[in-house]
């Protein structure tokens, strides 16, 4: 990444990267992998520390995590209106002004996240500008309800146009060890997504340790998955550097053994630019420069892109502006 303000890499198209054609289950693979817990958090403990960016720099790298954010509505009361505002939002997620002062001609978040009831108002809403519509789908954010709902559910929702499914995983089959029900599961719900890609929700908060998290990411990724993704957003522990940590050397692993890229996406309680900040630092650092594009790497946030704009119009005024003027819809 160049790091002046007149730096346009943001707004580029995602780059292809072969779909993961999965393989088969290793469990030699799956068995050898072990998380030193208290090295891994150790570890993590340094990373906000590790990197300091500021001014022009660090106005580049927020200018890249907001091409990188999935923004999201997953709430009850969710309506067309509101997915349809939150659509324009990702289309113009800066005001044009911000935009021309640091020196972008275009910019748009990475996609836009809905329940399946709302994919085919948000696929209207973003007809021909290129950004994606990903829905959460298989009993979202629980994944209990009858499998054959579940592997419908997907159908359904590409069938309405959704490009990307979040799938959840059944985290029993985790907690019990039952990995070849996981990588089972993962493989029909990869089979059903068809030509739209799939992040895998590991629920990282919910399985238990460290080890449980790296063996179901290589698993999903056994199976298919294109992206792993830590959260619901639902869960009580959402996305922690740890984890993130854990799943991301999971990829780099499976990368270095097949040659395959996976993509990663933390999600729930990230909600500040510098946290954003440390998340693309550790991607870069871990996995390198490639993986700091949006087609293998996403923020699952929205209230994220609030604070990011707030910051940017500090950089450019001097000023910091009131939270209501850089609402999500």
């Amino acid at each position: 990444m160049t790091t002046g303000t007149t730096e346009r890499t943001a707004q580029l198209p995602q780059v292809s990267e072969p779909r993961n054609p999965g393989m088969a289950l290793d469990m030699d693979w799956v068995r050898a992998v072990q998380a030193n817990t208290s090295a891994i958090e150790r570890r993590a403990a340094t990373l906000p520390g590790r990197r300091s960016v500021k001014k022009a720099h660090q106005a580049a790298w927020l200018l890249r995590a907001i091409s990188c954010i999935d923004l999201t509505t997953l709430s009850g009361d969710d309506t067309e209106a509101r997915v349809r505002r939150l659509c324009a939002k990702a289309r113009q997620p800066v005001s044009p002004a911000l935009l021309d002062a640091l020196g972008m001609e275009r910019l748009t978040v990475g996609a836009v996240c809905v329940y399946h009831d709302m994919v085919a108002a948000a696929v209207e809403a973003l007809e021909g500008t290129g950004i994606p519509v990903a829905a959460v789908s298989t009993g979202f954010p629980a994944g209990l309800s009858p499998f054959h709902l579940r592997v419908a559910e997907i159908g359904e929702s590409v069938k309405a146009g959704a490009a990307e499914i979040d799938i959840v995983i059944s985290r029993r089959h985790v907690l019990g060890g039952n990995w070849q029900a996981l990588y089972d599961e993962m493989r029909a719900f990869r089979e059903a997504c068809g030509a739209a890609h799939v992040k895998a929700i590991l629920a990282t908060g919910e399985l238990g340790t460290l080890r449980n998290v790296a063996r179901a990411s290589l698993v999903c990724m056994m199976a298919g998955a294109d992206f792993i993704k830590t959260s619901t957003g639902k869960e009580s522990v959402n996305a922690t550097l740890p984890v993130s940590l854990v799943m991301i050397r999971a990829i780099r692993e499976y990368h270095e053994r097949t040659g395959i890229r996976i993509g990663y996406k933390p999600a729930g309680g990230i909600s500040k630019a510098k946290d954003a900040l440390v998340y693309l630092s550790l991607m870069k650092d871990e996995l390198g420069d490639r993986w700091l594009r949006p087609d293998l790497f996403r923020f699952g946030a929205s209230s994220l892109l609030g604070d990011i704009e707030r910051q940017l119009e500090h950089y450019v005024t001097g000023a910091y502006s009131a939270g209501y003027r850089h609402a999500m819809g």
